[in-house]
């Protein structure tokens, strides 16, 4: 079943692949491309005979569709059942979930004025979609009557998995309210969602020139501290000018809006709901979490600033170390501590080595798997590249789009997702994308990237990974559609295959010489691994407890003065260094605002966790081999969400989920 909205992308799945006739849809002139599945190999977009104009015509008639296939269940006359409801309900809004994959991918990889004008009249028309099916009393009666029926017990494991998964989204979703408040609740849904869409909009405009974080690449290369105080400013300020584009005010008001919609359905805080089908479960879980890190970064970072500002002293700079002095002092430092130059190991990183020899070859040597480009399918950009995906079978089990070079019309950040989700009751198999923002090089230069971008790489490609191994009946529990604080598991999992040796001597290529790095730039690189991870690790805990302290506002709070709320909030928790900002400010956290991270960016620090532990098994079983890697495919990464997640990591590990090797990582231990 499709999911109802249009978000903004980050690095995650999107549950809106989706195949199949369009039967039903009669409201769709016949020569709309999403009118019926398309006929390319695995259903791939025809792209090329898509246009703009397209999107609207086939949104509404596929939001049409699918509320009359779900009236049609509601008003059954047979007893319910597994069968005529469940099965029902997740075979409902083929047409939506074809034409909704392809405009989340549109609007965040390619966007045009026009799709942003249709993003922003359809959004709230979804959200309305969404409330017209969970908050259908007599469709949740027949879940419920399922639920409570003996005969459900004897399911299948995936089948019971998806009627308690139907269950939850339906309690969560309100459907246990009375009239009237699913009508306030509505109400907040549909302005929520119209200030979310807004955001989007708004920050997209401001920070055209800009990467998505507070720090920006480019400080590292600047020597005139002028030019980087006016560069750090821009970024920082972005979304706080007091004009058109100023979010300040948008995002007050959604903090509001969020408080009050878990508030009428009995929650605490927005939080304590969104947490309920999460990993953590729980807010006090995710603070008590943080408190066993805080220290342990911050105090790394403290010490590194140290260091930075004898670096700044010695130079005679004759100024405190500031935040927009930190990349620039930092690259020295680690030029004089590990004698490791970030341009003498750039040449060894050319985009197309990193992505077939290190990416694909990695995925080789754990998997099985091989592939293949192929220049015969519509792309929705030039530069957008597609393979074959065989396994070890020879079988080919999916297809691969990657998107690599930045563009002024596609958001910040990397992320993937699916076009179409694996599913043994569609016949389908995954059609998935990575999307990333390197610069593109002049015509006939190599696009070389840094050693952070070839570990960004191999992020996504983790998330790829664990949709191309989905083997699930229903796409709803299939691949990536898990929990926020699991789904980025895999995808951090994989990085620690970029400084494998034998995967890194295998695609760390000189582009002139082809020769491989050196053995002692080898090493230089792996000394150098935890160095400035304070930093990173606390910027990043900044921003997680910024999006738990939004969301655990009650719905007595009154409306949030922005830049008050956040200078407060960091001082509560001991995360207010002034040299280490948080790495997304609240007025251009993209991913709490507008892309489902709500109360859930802490997702990525848990996840790390999970990985760290997972890959502690792989060091101590004897490393890359394809036997581990078979089994980390069996245990983790073909499951989707059929089980219990914290079931799943206790049957790889042994164990559950502990700390330390995150912390040993990063350096912290």
């Amino acid at each position: 079943m499709a999911l109802l909205t249009i978000a903004g992308v980050s690095c995650n799945n999107n549950n809106t692949s989706s195949t199949g006739s369009a039967s039903g849809n009669d409201s769709l002139s016949a020569s709309n491309p999403f009118y019926a599945a398309s006929s390319l190999p695995f259903e791939a977009p025809a792209f090329d005979k898509i246009k703009d104009s397209d999107y609207k015509p086939a949104l509404e008639a596929g939001m049409k569709q699918q509320l009359s296939e779900i009236e049609k269940i509601a008003e059954n006359k047979e007893a319910p059942t597994f069968e005529n409801t469940i099965l029902a309900m997740e075979q409902t809004g083929k047409l939506l979930m074809r034409v909704s994959s392809v405009f989340n991918l549109l609007t965040g990889a390619n966007s045009t004025s026009d799709l942003l004008k249709v993003k922003e009249e359809e959004a709230p028309k979804l959200t309305e979609t969404n409330d017209a099916i969970y908050l259908n009393s007599k469709l949740f009666k027949r879940v419920q009557a399922v639920h409570a029926d003996p005969a459900s017990a004897k399911l299948d494991a995936e089948s019971k998995r998806l009627l308690d998964y139907y269950l939850q989204k339906f309690e969560l979703a309100g459907a246990k309210l009375n009239d009237a408040d699913k009508e306030k609740l509505k109400a907040l849904n549909k302005e929520e969602s119209t200030l979310s869409t807004k955001f989007t909009s708004q920050l997209q405009a401001a920070g055209k020139d800009l990467q998505n974080t507070t720090q920006q690449p480019k400080l590292q290369d600047m020597p005139n501290r002028e030019d980087r105080q006016k560069l750090f400013e821009a970024s920082w300020t972005r979304a706080e000018k007091g004009d058109a584009n100023d979010t300040r005010k948008g995002i007050a008001r959604i903090a509001q809006i969020r408080a009050a919609q878990a508030n009428l359905l009995g929650f605490k805080n927005y939080a304590s709901w969104k947490l309920q089908d999460q990993m953590a479960k729980t807010p006090e879980a995710v603070t008590e979490f943080f408190s066993k890190l805080v220290p342990a970064a911050t105090a790394k970072a403290k010490e590194e600033a140290k260091d930075i500002q004898a670096m700044i002293d010695q130079q005679k700079g004759g100024f405190k170390l500031a935040p927009w002095d930190w990349n620039y002092y930092a690259e020295q430092v680690r030029k004089a501590k590990y004698n490791l130059d970030e341009n003498e190991i750039k040449p060894y990183f050319e985009l197309d080595k990193v992505l077939q020899n290190g990416v694909f070859y990695a995925a080789n040597q754990l998997y099985g798997l091989t592939f293949k480009e192929r220049k015969d399918l519509p792309v929705w950009q030039a530069d957008v590249r597609v393979f074959d995906v065989m396994d070890q079978d020879g079988k080919q089990i999916g297809l691969f789009y990657c998107d690599y070079f930045k563009r002024d019309n596609k958001d910040g950040g990397a992320w993937m997702s699916n076009i179409i989700n694996q599913s043994k009751l569609f016949k389908t198999q995954p059609v998935i994308y990575n999307v990333c923002n390197f610069e593109k090089p002049a015509k006939g230069q190599p696009a070389l990237i840094s050693f952070d971008d070839a570990t960004t790489m191999f992020h996504e490609f983790g998330h790829a990974l664990h949709g191309f191994f989905a083997n699930q009946q229903y796409a709803s529990l299939s691949g990536a559609n898990v929990a926020r604080d699991y789904v980025e598991f895999p995808s951090q999992f994989n990085e620690h295959w970029a400084s494998d040796p034998k995967i890194l001597k295998n695609y760390a290529l000189h582009y002139q010489t082809g020769k491989p790095m050196p053995q002692e730039l080898l090493d230089k690189v792996k000394k150098a691994a935890t160095f400035n991870q304070g930093y990173a690790f606390t910027e990043a805990l900044a921003a997680a407890d910024l999006d738990m302290q939004w969301h655990t506002l009650p719905v007595t709070a009154p409306l949030q003065d922005v830049d008050k709320f956040e200078a407060e909030a960091l001082k509560k928790t001991h995360l207010n260094l002034s040299e280490v900002p948080p790495r997304y400010r609240s007025s251009y956290f993209m991913h709490i605002w507008s892309n489902g991270y709500a109360a859930g960016y802490y997702a990525y620090t848990w996840t790390s966790m999970l990985e760290n532990d997972a890959f502690s098994w792989f060091q101590e079983n004897g490393g890359l081999s394809r036997k581990n890697g078979q089994r980390f495919r069996d245990m983790i990464l073909s499951k989707g969400n059929t089980e219990d997640y914290n079931k799943m990591f206790l049957d790889f590990r042994g164990h559950a989920p502990d700390i330390k090797p995150m912390l040993k990582k990063r350096g912290l231990l």
